[in-house]
């Protein structure tokens, strides 16, 4: 009789988690489900926790991981919009938003995340084919200061996915997509390399001509001031020449009065400009101005009043 309370806290415990495996079940974060009654999809589950449902056969729950899933395609060759082979990869991010929409379509593959990948890459190659028909190589490849296009590309082509995607309701979206690889095949390279070069040519050109260009400005706007600064400087010696005229005149009118003693003065001047350094001079006594040191007239002292 002891053993009747154990026996039946026991059977309650195994009753209970019983129940709980058969009506409820577990959602990660990382995860979303579908509740299916009778094989058909009946209720999305997009918020973790614990969920209740019916048991089996009535009800199956389906899971499916909810992270980013993300893939790059092969090289594959597209003509470009100006008849040029290009080979294109591109990378892709997406992840599962609508588990009632995905689960039909995938719940019978093995690996139903590989499988909707696969899908992803002809839907991806499609519409590749079809934006890079539309834009010519330069948008790709350019040596102009331009630039490439590349933004406004995988804007093109992750709106045409995600339009085929939308239109066939596959339960999913993008998250991210693009350009991973460009690389253009033997026979074209050396022909748009030409191009390149023929492309900088036209750069080198346009930049020596400007710089021809500034640099004749420069030479002319320099001769233009130096003209101007020459003009200045001619009329200001004028004027010096012309103030230095007149007081050459006025000493002049001074020593006409007394032409001896200018003469003395003149020769003064000479004999202290031979003599502003330390000087050794052989000379003749009887040459001016060095025949000042002979001795000098008193008369030549003489000032007339």
């Amino acid at each position: 009789m002891k053993r009747n309370p154990v026996l039946i806290v026991v059977g309650g415990l195994l009753i209970i988690i019983l129940g709980l495996l058969l009506f409820t079940f577990q959602v990660r974060q990382s995860e979303v489900a579908v509740v299916t009654t009778f094989g058909r999809p009946t209720r999305p589950i997009i918020e973790p926790g614990l969920k209740l449902k019916a048991p089996w056969p009535i009800q199956r729950v389906y899971k499916f991981d909810q992270r980013i899933q993300n893939f790059e395609d092969p090289l594959t060759e597209s003509l470009t919009k100006d008849s040029f082979n290009l080979l294109t990869s591109v990378y892709v991010g997406w992840k599962i938003t609508k588990p009632e929409a995905f689960f039909p379509k995938y719940a019978g593959a093995a690996n139903p995340i590989s499988e909707a990948e696969q899908g992803l890459k002809i839907l991806l190659s499609a519409a590749k084919i079809a934006i890079i028909g539309k834009h010519p190589l330069s948008d790709f490849v350019s040596a102009t200061d331009n630039g490439t296009n590349f933004t406004a590309i995988e804007s093109e082509i992750l709106a045409a996915v995600e339009s085929q995607v939308a239109a066939n309701n596959y339960g999913l979206e993008l998250e991210f997509l693009g350009l991973k690889k460009l690389q253009l095949p033997e026979q074209v390279s050396q022909t748009v390399f030409d191009r390149m070069t023929s492309e900088r040519k036209v750069l080198a050109d346009k930049f020596q001509y400007e710089g021809e260009a500034e640099a004749q400005k420069i030479r002319s706007e320099a001769d233009r001031r130096a003209a101007e600064m020459n003009y200045v400087a001619e009329g200001k010696a004028t004027e010096i020449r012309g103030q230095g005229e007149a007081e050459a005149t006025k000493s002049l009118a001074v020593f006409q009065q007394s032409p001896d003693l200018a003469n003395f003065i003149f020769r003064l001047n000479a004999l202290e400009g031979s003599l502003k350094e330390k000087s050794v001079l052989i000379f003749d006594s009887h040459t001016p101005p060095f025949d000042l040191f002979r001795g000098v007239s008193t008369n030549l002292l003489e000032l007339k009043k």
